[in-house]
């Protein structure tokens, strides 16, 4: 028994080295592909749209959200959605989850601009949820590296402490196929915004453990059609890996050795105890953008022709970041105090690279 107990921990040990050389290693023979997400931080056209609660995002509003500061801000994020993924392959993420979008518009807007000045090929996917103040979660591919097969959205129903109604963003779940060399493969991306920290994380915890039992409700159903499916769990959870929503509801793992079959592993923990964040707040860092894949994503073999996991990227480039003041190194912002700063957002971009064997 001891000697079956050694074998097993010398095991163990060497399938955490073996996932740590994996993702130290530059992918020379294999093929990259990019799969990131990006809160935009109120991308808002300058348009009321009737029933949305939009009016701080007009001309007249509080923040003075004029056509020229709209095309700016629609400038800076195709500049920054270019640049995801061009770090291994030139042609930039295959798929790009995002939050905090007014409507399919100003995604259209987004992906021309991209398109016609950085010779991107993205289109865009939005259903329109029940969230208080009218955004969404949305969803960009690449028309020659994704080819989406399926699109549901998803209500979450639930409720505040005092039995209010929580209305809230709707997870938008993508099933698709990565396309370019070799045969197709299908997998799965449920694009996330969970309920705020609004009145303290305590009390709002409710709403996002419900949000992560409702995500887990959609990988039961994509298990049911498909058990060996690939999926990836995306988006501002506003909940850290640590937090209890991440931890125990959805039981994503710091490690790989950890996950069970058909579990989940956080892309993100180990960063975050490194001290790296996609937001700050009160200076300290928080990474509530994250990635969570499934156990067959994760544990695919490299030698089999099937896309893998290889590693996760914070893409906090200096252009995204705050150069000096008492906000260096932080997200630089489109506004900050109501002040337009004409920067990017307040979350860094978050992303996971896929392999595959050419």
């Amino acid at each position: 028994m001891k000697h079956t107990f050694k074998y097993l921990v010398a095991a163990m040990l060497m399938l955490t080295v073996t996932a740590r050389a994996q993702e130290n290693v530059e992918p020379t023979g294999q093929h990259v592909r990019c799969i990131a997400f990006y809160n935009l931080e109120n991308l808002f056209d300058t348009i009321h749209d009737e029933g949305k609660n939009d009016y701080e995002y007009l001309p007249d509003g509080g923040m003075k959200w004029t056509s020229l500061k709209y095309e700016n801000k629609i400038k800076n994020m195709a500049y920054a959605v270019s640049q995801l993924g061009t770090d291994y392959d030139p042609r930039g993420a295959a798929c790009i989850g995002v939050a905090e979008v007014e409507n399919i518009g100003c995604l259209y807007d987004l992906c021309a601009e991209a398109n016609s000045k950085y010779g991107r090929r993205l289109k865009p996917i939005l259903i329109e949820g029940p969230d208080r103040r009218g955004v969404d979660v949305g969803f960009l591919y690449d028309t020659v590296l994704f080819k989406p097969s399926k699109v549901n959205g998803f209500e979450l129903k639930a409720h505040y402490a005092d039995g209010g109604v929580i209305k809230t963003r709707l997870q938008l779940a993508v099933s698709g196929y990565l396309m370019g060399e070799g045969s197709p493969e299908k997998i799965h991306v449920i694009v996330n915004h969970w309920p705020s920290r609004y009145g303290g994380e305590l009390s709002s915890r409710p709403g996002r453990d419900t949000a992560a039992m409702l995500c887990m409700h959609i990988c039961d159903s994509i298990y049911e059609r498909d058990q060996n499916a690939k999926i990836i769990i995306m988006g501002d959870l506003n909940d850290d890996p640590y937090n209890h929503s991440c931890k125990d509801v959805l039981k994503a793992r710091k490690h790989r050795e950890d996950v069970e079959p058909k579990g989940f592993f956080n892309t993100m923990w180990q960063m975050l105890d490194r001290g790296i964040g996609s937001l700050a707040y009160n200076g300290s860092w928080n990474l509530f953008d994250q990635i969570i894949i499934n156990e067959p994503l994760m544990n695919a073999k490299l030698e089999s022709g099937k896309w893998t996991y290889w590693k996760a990227q914070i893409f906090n480039k200096p252009f995204l970041t705050v150069q000096e003041g008492k906000d260096k190194g932080t997200p630089f912002r489109t506004t900050k105090g109501g002040v337009w700063q004409n920067g990017y957002g307040d979350h860094y971009p978050t992303m996971i690279y896929l392999i595959r064997k050419k």
